[in-house]
């Protein structure tokens, strides 16, 4: 085998499901570290703020950015960080901003879950290089972040509550579809209550930013968003198989259009929903399921009941 052949077999192997055959219980226990890094990424989405990321107030992805050259952990590394990274920093910011978000999406979702975790392996390392020997950091915290996207690299992550087990004929996504459509109509629920304004430009957090778990933060408008999403990917799943993906796909692109209308206006002007890149990655989350799920709404039978094969709902 050439090492042409050997480069395309890895890629086939990076995007394939990682739904290799394995104990249940492990199945299980990869799926709950995959989320727990998921929600890692997601929560820390927040503070990557453009239009500069800080580099003005000498704060957030720019300070920790800047450790790198103040406190090198890698010298080479800090001369690229010094040269290339700094005097470009919006740029740069956009780009880790772009990364850090599929990272949390696709784990989150279970999406191509080989490709997010060597994606998340080069993101820790990179940060690694950076903050590990700054004032105040625990280095062991940057190796284990390391540690356990190697974990899910070479598990079985996706046969559980995820689109990789969609894309290999294990599931018909319905109870995946329910899980993020009733999560979404809580969250709504939760904000429309919680919010002290219909419009305002920081909403009510869901989740906290103590124990740094948080789905986003929404203004009432946000919540009912968040809602009607819920309402209708859970819908998707309760009618024909003509009305079943336009109702998927309808909830898709409304989540889409409330996370393109935060990118839009992060940094730029008071974000109409109420929320930060956290609550835009936790759209695009919504987006992902519903648009997975739209083909298997349709009027394909169930491959449960296809002749030797038994996939779960």
């Amino acid at each position: 085998m050439t090492v042409r052949d050997k480069a395309r077999a890895g890629l086939r192997w990076i995007v394939s499901p990682a739904v290799d055959e394995v104990p249940r219980g492990h199945a299980l226990a990869a799926a709950a570290l995959r989320v727990l890094l998921g929600l890692l990424w997601l929560h820390n989405l927040a503070w990557k703020r453009p239009p500069d990321f800080g580099q003005i107030a000498f704060n957030d992805l720019y300070l920790f950015t800047s450790y790198a050259v103040s406190h090198p952990v890698f010298p080479p590394y800090a001369w690229v960080v010094e040269r290339a990274v700094l005097p470009n920093f919006p740029v740069f910011g956009w780009m880790v901003l772009a990364t850090e978000t599929a990272v949390a999406v696709l784990l989150l979702t279970g999406t191509w879950i080989r490709a997010a975790a060597a994606l998340g392996i080069a993101m820790s390392t990179a940060i690694a290089l950076s903050a590990a020997y700054a004032p105040h950091e625990w280095p062991w915290s940057y190796w284990l972040m390391i540690g356990a996207h190697v974990v899910i690299l070479f598990s079985s992550a996706g046969r559980v509550l995820c689109v990789d087990a969609l894309r290999a004929g294990l599931s018909r996504g319905t109870v995946l579809v329910r899980v993020w459509g009733g999560l979404s109509v809580l969250m709504g629920l939760i904000t429309i209550v919680g919010s002290p304004k219909i419009l305002c430009r920081l909403g009510f957090q869901v989740g906290s930013a103590q124990p740094s778990v948080s789905l986003g933060e929404y203004n009432a408008v946000g919540g009912l968003i968040l809602l009607l999403t819920g309402a209708l990917l859970l819908a998707a799943t309760r009618v024909g198989a003509v009305a079943g993906p336009r109702l998927a796909m309808a909830g898709a692109g409304l989540a889409l259009i409330a996370a393109v209308s935060l990118y839009v206006q992060l940094g730029f002007s008071d974000p109409l929903l109420g929320g930060s890149a956290t609550s835009a990655g936790f759209f695009l989350c919504l987006t992902v399921v519903g648009v997975a799920v739209t083909p298997r709404l349709s009027g394909v039978p169930s491959a449960r009941h296809a002749p030797g094969a038994s996939p779960t709902r």
